[in-house]
């Protein structure tokens, strides 16, 4: 997008907002000795605002920020230490030592005075990789050690109806492997995070989990609609039920649904699916206690993601005000679970001021799933133009209409005609910015919106303020039953995205620089596939219909050849090849894999595959 340049000269200012959610935090009077030992000072302000002021200077980013707990800082330490250690190719995921729990009878402060003992001859915070590995072994348990398999009560190995219209062998056989996945991935929190929350950072969850898999230990909030999309197919109707409680049960905690069940993802969001979650299950099994439950849970997430610092505010040309949302996480800081990369990333910048913007704008691009992504750089693909608080996001506000549509319908279903009506109102009003803010008629598409501030006031819509390149998530919108029934914007659609060269052989591409992020070309991922073909496959259009199959088939087939060679379910595609799982990014390609199971067994019930169908090449 070369005519956006950085416009981050500004410092942010932060203006609490008076519909702030609560804040929880558990400080131990161990724990807040140990803050004051390390020479910090923490400011309880009060317990029912989301974000934590910390005091800065002029020249710093004054934003929100949630503070992290002193294991979660002390683990930072021990993640630098590991880097400066190991010899680079043999260094482990940074995430691997945030996920450490410390070791009974072991205390905090015992293992940072263990830590300093080990680390004070080195100036350069390496010490022998033998030396740190004993340390470890003694003072904490492993990664995942706190995370216990259970046996999901609602898994049967071939449930009734389970797939009826796959009537090819091979395919059938390896969707019931796939099916079977959900128990390998299935797990629940072991007793002792609850019994004692400041020796983990996994946090504790009411109901069981089903993780994405790989270095993914916890639970992820968008994976998890994915996931139950799957489970639907599966027919395991309590473990979805389960996951929307252990979501419900992070927004009532936090005040919204955090980007993962980990302490230091306490400081931002993901992209708010929950109402669709609780839609999808409502619609299989009419369960109207989980709509009464989850109707006040879900006004809560929706006015976090509609005040503060996500809000903004677009003045049309007839001055209408448009309200809608970006990514802003809570934090401007090296995220904790990859603070090694984030310090070498923020390393050319001169003031403290520029590398706290930095670090909010990756923590932010970390709450919208897509992290990384040219979309969110002023000067692609140099990565530290990174600026995602600037960008207005097609794709949140499109989860955020959902979110209005669900929440109007659940509602309605509850006998609450005037809240329904609220909801609906505010849909409209959204829809409404979809064709003033987004939409563009020679593109066909809908684009990403680029702030010319730092989005506190409204600001006037510019045509050269709207992100002009081509990536998946400007299709996001015909996902929408209300979009993708309207025949003449679907035709528009569907012949953009048919010349956009977005389509590859094996399914729909993120976009077309090669930027080496992974949410960037050659790779593909299960929720864009299946947002854009399911909102295809609803529309009226023979022609919209027949893509969605084919862009379906591509990708199932795709998923198949990569399972068969493999014997694994991979994070994400490269799609410009058949057969090929995807890379790029900051960690090694992962497997397992909670949202690419959930979509080709949605996909598979969607569109079944005949018997004449060659699922091969």
């Amino acid at each position: 997008m070369n005519s956006l340049k950085r416009r981050n000269a500004d410092p942010i200012t932060f203006k609490p907002f008076l519909s702030s959610p609560p804040c929880n935090f558990s400080f131990s009077f161990s724990s807040l000795i140990d803050l004051k030992r390390q020479g910090f000072t923490l400011f309880l302000l009060c317990f029912s605002l989301t974000a934590l002021m910390v005091d800065s200077d002029t020249d710093s980013d004054s934003g929100p920020v949630i503070l992290a707990s002193p294991l979660v800082s002390f683990l930072q330490h021990v993640q630098l230490t590991a880097l400066r250690s190991y010899p680079k190719k043999q260094t482990p995921d940074p995430k691997y030592y945030m996920d450490l729990s410390l070791k009974r009878p072991y205390n905090l402060s015992t293992a940072e005075s263990a830590f300093k003992d080990l680390t004070s001859e080195s100036r350069d915070l390496s010490v022998p990789v033998e030396k740190l590995e004993s340390f470890l072994k003694e003072y904490f348990d492993g990664a995942g050690e706190d995370l216990l398999h259970h046996e999901p009560v609602d898994f049967v190995s071939d449930p009734s109806g389970f797939l009826s219209n796959v009537e090819n062998q091979k395919v059938r056989d390896w969707a019931r492997e796939v099916h079977v996945l959900w128990r390998n991935l299935s797990c629940r929190v072991a007793d002792s995070v609850r019994e004692s929350p400041g020796r983990h950072t996994l946090l504790p969850l009411p109901e069981p989990v089903i993780i994405p898999g790989s270095r993914f230990r916890e639970v992820y909030y968008w994976d998890s609609y994915w996931v139950i999309k799957g489970l639907m197919t599966s027919k395991m109707f309590t473990t979805a039920k389960g996951l929307v409680k252990n979501l419900m049960s992070l927004v009532e905690t936090y005040g919204f649904a955090l980007n993962g069940a980990r302490a230091y993802y306490t400081n931002r969001s993901q992209p708010p699916l929950l109402s669709s979650m609780v839609y999808e299950i409502y619609n299989v099994t009419k369960d109207d206690e989980l709509v009464r439950e989850a109707i006040p849970v879900l006004v809560k997430e929706y006015e976090f993601w509609n005040s503060g610092k996500h809000k903004v505010v677009i003045r049309d040309a007839s001055g209408y005000d448009h309200v809608l949302s970006r990514y802003y996480a809570l934090w401007n800081m090296p995220r904790p679970e990859s603070s090694v990369f984030d310090e070498e990333s923020a390393s050319g910048f001169s003031t403290m001021s520029e590398k706290q913007r930095f670090h909010r704008d990756i923590a932010s691009a970390a709450e919208s799933g897509c992290d990384f992504s040219t979309r969110w750089m002023r000067d692609p693909p140099n990565f530290t133009t990174m600026a995602t608080t600037s960008v207005v996001p097609v794709d949140l506000n499109v989860f955020l209409l959902k979110m209005e549509l669900d929440i109007a319908f659940l509602m309605e279903i509850s006998g609450d005609k005037n809240g329904s009506d609220h909801f609906v109102k505010a849909s409209k009003a959204r829809e409404k910015a979809f064709e003033t803010v987004f939409w563009n008629e020679e593109a066909g598409q809908w684009l990403d919106y680029w702030l010319s501030s730092n989005g506190d006031e409204p600001e006037a819509w510019k045509a050269e303020n709207q992100n002009t390149n081509v990536f998946a998530s400007n299709f996001a919108p015909i996902w929408i039953n209300t979009i993708s029934s309207d025949e003449t914007l679907v035709k528009k659609v569907v012949k953009a995205l048919k010349n956009s060269g977005l389509i590859a052989p094996a399914g729909i591409l993120t976009s077309l620089t090669d930027s080496g992020q992974q949410w960037d070309f050659p790779n593909g991922w299960a929720p864009q596939q299946e947002m854009i073909v399911t909102g295809l496959a609803s529309s009226s259009s023979k022609e919209a219909k027949e893509m969605a199959e084919d862009i379906a088939r591509r990708w199932i087939r795709s998923n198949y050849l990569v399972y068969k060679k493999g014997g694994t379910m991979h994070e994400k595609l490269k799609v410009t090849e058949l057969g090929e799982y995807g890379g790029g990014g900051e960690y090694i390609p992962q497997t397992g894999f909670g949202w690419s199971n959930g979509v080709i067994l949605a996909f598979l019930e969607e569109f079944g595959w005949p018997s004449n169908l060659s699922i091969e090449p």
